[in-house]
């Protein structure tokens, strides 16, 4: 086996000391994450280039002869020369007109180009465009662990004579070439050869190179396809391909939707104690009740959601490392397509149902730019799993009686949705992302063991991202909500003052036949709490609101429902219950039973009729009711304008669909 300084040796160079900033270069699935994992670890930090949506990673690098190197992690591109957002963040970066954050404008100090090594005549092509660049450049050829495997034996010594810089052989996943992590960089040098400058003139020039390096495998048992061709061959099929994916994706929806479940009431458990904790620490007034219910709840509504970015982020890496994903993406091309929306799109659109926060996240593997924004546009249509405890109260007032209808509602509210995002999305192609469909071409990578050690660094590096940037957006949200819940403060009701006295009266003079003093206080509490939700800011608006949703047959009650959702979909049963029944603890059947028998003022009407509750049903399916995802959807899309129209549209669509749905069932007599 060729080692490093054979490599070095074939091009008559010595070792230079090692450069202080490297840019990393290669094609789309030849392991450059994993070899960026292995150089930096979990020193690097994740960013966008300035005034692009590409992801910038920098990484520190110790253990050469020089000085601390920066290593660079550009976007995964096919060609450099293309007209598309990562090709051209790659050609502004290596001519010096685009610097990554923190980092001096300038041209790189280095180039490492990744190769795959099971597939150098596509890979070579890239690096003969680096090259013509004449930048210190060194070469690594990836996989050779997965190369040796299958026959192939790539020379360094020839590639380095051919390609004028130094080879290396490397496997990122097992660390082969890698003992000593600075030594790679340290051997970039100018290569003594121009490569071919016209397209047709590089691919003959990476043929004759691949030829002349590589070995060829041996050959296969006549009559006997490869097992990967084989694989293939059912993978890519149009019915048996839908098929595995369906099967795949339903397995990976149900681990995130399930297992993060644990973890999720770990968290929510643990801040619930900590505020309570807050409470019993802190003297009560302002300060006790912004820390507790503000700051804790707020932190606790944040990071009780990375369970489900982690494990999604994980199990994803998993996948896309074992070569599975971009033939299940190519298998669903054919099914989105007709939509406006590429196979790479499925997997963001079904991630979305645990949460859309990382069903957005995901869709940075969505290479197209337009195709990019329609699947972040829509993917809040799927039904998340905020959305659950309103379908299980509603259903249940619309089907008392019948579970089997009851099941049958829930399962039209997620078809539902699906319909309108991929409706939503045609309509997006056609409109104000119209343009050309990029095909989806991809190179199909090689089948292979997933590497744990990158899918951890990549869930890591995910979660972090999600905690730092959405984290604090998130957080002043919460406190905003409970600041306009909290004020102004108001005088107790009069009832809630008699109860208070009664108890009073009780505890000094015991009567066995009376009522429980303690209980007496409880609904005190109770009538409190829904006096002041009701006269709070929040309430206030909803009063001056409820016109606009009247036609939708909400009273001023749901209508505080409805306004506080915007913010997160999940406290509206909890806002309904402090409304009505003066108690957060919606959890109990007899609130569950108190809030939809309640009544309006006129102490008669029901405040969900089973018109009023199947139009807040449809709302509640299409309505865009999740800041956080505002935030995210402008932080990944680069421009709040994004986030505005996907507000005004899923809003505006919500509002008409309901109102067509509440009038409806009026006309028809139902109430």
């Amino acid at each position: 086996m060729s080692t490093q300084a054979d490599a070095a040796a074939g091009t008559g160079v010595a070792p230079v000391p090692g450069p202080r900033r490297v840019a990393l270069v290669g094609n789309p699935n030849t392991g450059k994450t994993t070899l960026f994992n292995r150089l930096c670890g979990l020193r690097h930090k994740t960013s966008n280039f300035p005034g692009t949506t590409q992801e910038a990673r920098i990484g520190a690098v110790r253990g050469g002869a020089g000085p601390e190197v920066h290593l660079v992690d550009l976007p995964g591109v096919y060609s450099i020369e293309l007209e598309l957002p990562e090709s051209e963040v790659c050609r502004r970066v290596l001519a010096g007109q685009l610097a990554a954050p923190g980092e001096a404008p300038g041209e790189p100090d280095a180039v490492c180009v990744v190769l795959d090594a099971t597939n150098l005549p596509r890979n070579l092509v890239l690096a003969g465009e680096v090259l013509r660049r004449r930048l210190p450049t060194v070469v690594a050829v990836n996989m050779i662990d997965l190369a040796r495997r299958r026959g192939l034996s790539p020379d360094a010594v020839v590639l380095a004579r051919e390609l004028g810089c130094p080879v290396v052989l490397v496997s990122a996943r097992t660390g082969e070439g890698l003992e000593r992590p600075g030594e790679l960089l340290d051997l970039a040098t100018i290569p003594t050869h121009t490569p071919p400058g016209t397209q047709d003139g590089v691919e003959a020039w990476a043929e004759r190179i691949a030829l002349a390096a590589l070995s060829q495998p041996t050959p296969h048992a006549p009559g006997r396809r490869p097992l990967s061709d084989r694989m293939d061959a059912l993978l890519l099929h149009p019915v048996s391909g839908t098929l595995v994916f369906a099967l795949v994706m339903a397995g990976l929806f149900a681990a995130v939707f399930k297992v993060a479940t644990y973890p999720m009431d770990w968290i929510d458990a643990i801040f619930t104690h900590a505020g309570g904790l807050v409470h019993a620490v802190l003297p009560e007034g302002l300060l006790g009740e912004l820390v507790s219910e503000g700051v804790v709840a707020g932190v606790g509504a944040t990071v009780v959601f990375l369970p489900q970015i982690c494990l999604l982020f994980f199990l994803i890496s998993m996948l896309e490392d074992t070569g599975y994903l971009a033939r299940a993406a190519m298998a669903m091309d054919r099914v989105l397509r007709p939509f406006g929306l590429p196979g790479h799109a499925f997997v963001p659109l079904l991630s979305s149902h645990a949460c859309a926060l990382p069903g957005i996240m995901a869709a940075r593997g969505v290479p197209d730019r337009r195709d990019r924004l329609a699947t972040i546009l829509v993917a809040p249509f799927m039904t998340c799993s905020a959305r659950l405890p309103v379908y299980v109260l509603v259903t249940g007032v619309l089907f008392p009686r019948s579970p089997l209808l009851a099941s049958a509602a829930f399962v039209g509210a997620y078809a539902l949705g699906i319909v309108a995002g991929l409706a939503s999305a045609l309509i997006a192609r056609r409109t104000v992302l119209r343009g050309p469909a990029r095909p989806m071409v991809m190179e199909l990578p090689s089948y292979k063991v997933p590497s744990l050690r990158t899918s951890l660094l990549t869930t890591w590096d995910r979660g972090f991202m999600f905690l730092k940037k959405a984290g604090t957006n998130i957080l002043a949200i919460c406190v905003v909500l409970w600041w306009l819940g909290a004020f102004p403060h108001v005088d107790p009701p009069a009832r809630a003052v008699e109860l208070r006295e009664q108890a009073a009266a009780l505890v000094a003079s015991p009567d066995p036949s009376g009522p429980d003093p303690v209980a007496l206080r409880a609904e005190a509490d109770r009538l409190e709490s829904a006096h002041a939700k009701a006269r709070s800011l929040i309430g206030r608006m909803g009063r001056a609101v409820s016109p606009v949703f009247e036609p939708l047959g909400c009273d001023w009650r749901l209508t505080v429902g409805v306004l506080a959702s915007f913010a997160a979909r999940e406290v509206f049963v909890s806002t309904m219950a402090v409304l009505v029944v003066g108690e957060e603890d919606f959890e109990e059947e007899g609130v569950l039973r108190a809030i939809t028998s309640a009544t309006r003022d006129d102490g008669h009407t029901p405040v969900f009729t089973t018109a009023t509750a199947a139009s807040i049903l449809v709302f509640f399916v299409l309505a865009m009711q999740c800041l956080p995802t505002l935030v995210v959807t402008a932080r990944e899309t680069g421009h709040s304008k994004w986030a505005l129209l996907q507000f005004g549209w899923m809003s505006a669509v919500a509002y008409a669909l309901a109102l067509v749905v509440f009038q409806g069932l009026r006309a028809a007599g139902v109430s």
